[in-house]
């Protein structure tokens, strides 16, 4: 398939093989605009081995400056959990209803939370959840029972990193128009997080290859070293 024009001529800014964080940046940032405001990913493949259990890397942080969108959270509860959710500001609470309306197709939210008690309930959805990346965890701070600071920490930012098949992680950044400082310190404190969760057993290179990309733009390789 042809590359756009603008693909192409974002493709011939990027004049050098790697940048450093801030560069890479700038140059993400000057690259011809689309008509719409641009999400900005971080790409990072790992020296790691995620067929064995103690190379697993998977967590979750908070970003400074959010995501740049509006996400929607659904609290599966019962009782005293369901309503705190509502006060708290979940967009969908319910239980077993709400478990039959996502059996019946209905995906519209972008985060679940649940409290454990209802993890029986949850796990009938597992197959459908779950290879949408919304099934809820411990790990990932959405099984608990203090669903007022889930539901907060989801609306300001909270991003999960965990390997896929490829030893890679992806993690949304924000938005073109955040402007470099914001979009520094975002980048900033996921590669803290994923250095903080390099495994004992990872060994050599923990940062293989370090990549920036708008939706539409080409990826810009970030020298990080470890």
């Amino acid at each position: 398939m042809k590359a756009s024009k603008k693909y192409t001529q974002s493709a011939q800014a990027i004049t050098q093989k790697s940048y450093d964080v801030a560069s890479g940046i700038e140059t993400l940032l000057s690259l011809p605009k689309a008509k719409f405001d641009e999400t900005v990913e971080l790409h990072v493949k790992l020296g790691v081995d995620g067929r064995n259990a103690d190379q697993q890397v998977r967590g979750v942080c908070i970003l400074p400056h959010g995501t740049g969108k509006s996400l929607k959270v659904l609290v599966i509860a019962k009782g005293d959990k369901a309503d705190e959710a509502t006060k708290a500001g979940a967009d969908y609470v319910g239980a077993e209803e709400i478990v039959a309306k996502i059996q019946g197709g209905w995906l519209d939210f972008d985060v679940c939370i649940t409290t454990p008690d209802m993890m029986g309930v949850v796990g009938r959805v597992a197959r459908i959840l779950g290879p949408k990346g919304l099934m809820p965890n411990p790990k990932s701070g959405t099984v608990t029972m203090d669903v007022t600071k889930a539901i907060h920490d989801a609306k300001a930012g909270k991003v999960e990193y965990r390997l896929d098949k490829t030893n890679n992680v992806h993690v949304i950044l924000g938005k073109v128009s955040f402007g470099k400082e914001k979009l520094l310190d975002n980048f900033n404190t996921v590669i803290d997080a994923l250095t903080r969760a390099k495994p004992a057993a990872a060994k050599g290179q923990y940062f293989r290859n370090v990549t920036i990309a708008s939706t539409m733009s080409p990826g810009i390789k970030i020298n990080v070293t470890m």
